[in-house]
């Protein structure tokens, strides 16, 4: 995938950069809970800043549709992202407009300004051209740093880059560089992980991902449901029995690639959903009527190790079972550490995202050692689906 990177913007000296970053960040009673997305977009920033250029910050803050919602303005966030960035960053209260360019034109060089939630604007996310075409007129060059956003064609998200010279900001190239090599050009085999609660949020997904790898590993509720729909008894699991026919179209369609499917070959199960619940391991055959699987079996987690080792690439998506829940967080965390280790000696490029699989990973204190994790949610398991991203598509050479 080649597109442009602010390497290739050039003489950036007395020069406005618009933005966009993910400021979506969790508040309460107006402070900042967690800062992450903040600190991404300081390498971006700085960048900018140390070529002369000044930086005009565009950013949603919650879903205001198109109105102007007090709580969901973005001016608290001024002063958290100064803190973090260290330096002072100014606010102005709308995103288009004359005052607005007045405030951008009274910054000093590599000055920085947060500009008002662009969701207020009801064109921002159709992708209105008169909306896109005022927000342009504050600046030079555009640069898009938030892949989490890189789904949508929203103004900020995509249709600024058909109206100025675009680029992808240090956090964007850092996602789009490994996801490069997880799905577009990886070096082979490649293994898949799929967790997570339900087969129904993730056929897209599934359906993708068994034409692209080699091996794809199941596991978490929906791995129940492929056991269910070879026969099995899965007791009182989550369960989608009436995905049955979609679990053995998938398995076709594996087999039709090549892609060899890795169920659960042991499982560990429980009368009760809670921590520390009585539980036992079983084979597949062994779940009573009452019991639900609630993680994979260590004989489960041995196979994903083999699988691992004979893998070059590793893209992880989802748990493999209720990790929220001690005990039955024991095989999402030993199949973490190990690919975890395995990326860390440069056996394995291991590249995983998604909300919950972010969760498990520092659950079981990896995160740092896989070679690149994505916060991105929806943006990630879109392009895992292999669906064209706007964001991106505006981006590329």
């Amino acid at each position: 995938m080649n597109f442009k990177r602010i390497a290739d913007a050039g003489d950036l000296k007395g020069k406005t950069a618009l933005v966009r970053v993910d400021f979506n960040v969790p508040m309460d009673k107006g402070l900042v809970t967690d800062d992450t997305r903040l600190r991404s977009a300081v390498e971006t920033v700085q960048t900018l800043r140390t070529q002369g250029a000044k930086v005009a910050l565009l950013a949603h803050f919650g879903r205001p549709k198109g109105k102007r919602v007090a709580e969901m303005s973005l001016a608290p966030i001024a002063g958290a992202f100064a803190q973090v960035l260290g330096s002072n960053v100014s606010f102005v209260a709308d995103c288009v407009g004359d005052h607005v360019k007045a405030a951008i034109a009274d910054l000093q060089p590599a000055g920085v300004i947060l500009l008002e939630n662009t969701r207020f604007h009801a064109g921002e996310e159709t992708g209105d051209m008169d909306l896109a075409k005022r927000i342009a007129k504050l600046g030079d060059i555009y640069v898009n740093d938030a892949f989490s956003a890189a789904h949508r064609r929203h103004v900020s998200t995509a249709v600024l880059a058909e109206l100025l010279p675009a680029y992808a900001g240090c956090a964007m190239e850092r996602e789009l560089d490994a996801l490069e090599k997880a799905l577009g050009n990886p070096e082979k085999p490649v293994l898949a992980v799929v967790g997570g609660a339900k087969v129904s949020s993730k056929i897209d997904l599934l359906k993708n991902l068994v034409t692209q790898v080699d091996m794809l590993a199941i596991g978490g509720g929906m791995a129940n449901t492929f056991l269910a729909a070879r026969g099995l008894s899965v007791g009182k699991s989550l369960c989608e029995h009436d995905l049955a026919d979609t679990a053995r179209e998938i398995e076709t369609i594996a087999k039709q690639n090549g892609c060899k499917i890795l169920l659960p070959v042991d499982l560990v199960v429980a009368r009760d959903f809670a921590a520390n619940a009585p539980h036992r391991t079983c084979g597949l055959d062994d779940v009573a009527d009452d019991e639900m699987i609630l993680d994979a079996g260590p004989q489960t987690v041995a196979a994903l190790t083999a699988a691992m080792d004979s893998a070059r690439t590793l893209v992880w998506n989802g748990p493999l079972g209720a990790f929220e829940l001690t005990p039955f967080d024991t095989a999402t965390v030993a199949a973490a550490k190990a690919a975890a280790a395995r990326a860390k000696a440069g056996k394995l490029v291991a590249v995983a995202g998604g909300g919950d699989t972010v969760a498990a990973l520092n659950h079981a204190g990896v995160a740092d050692d896989f070679t690149f994790v994505s916060t991105a949610g929806g943006a990630f398991l879109e392009w895992m689906e292999g669906k064209p991203l706007p964001g991106v598509d505006a981006l590329k050479a």
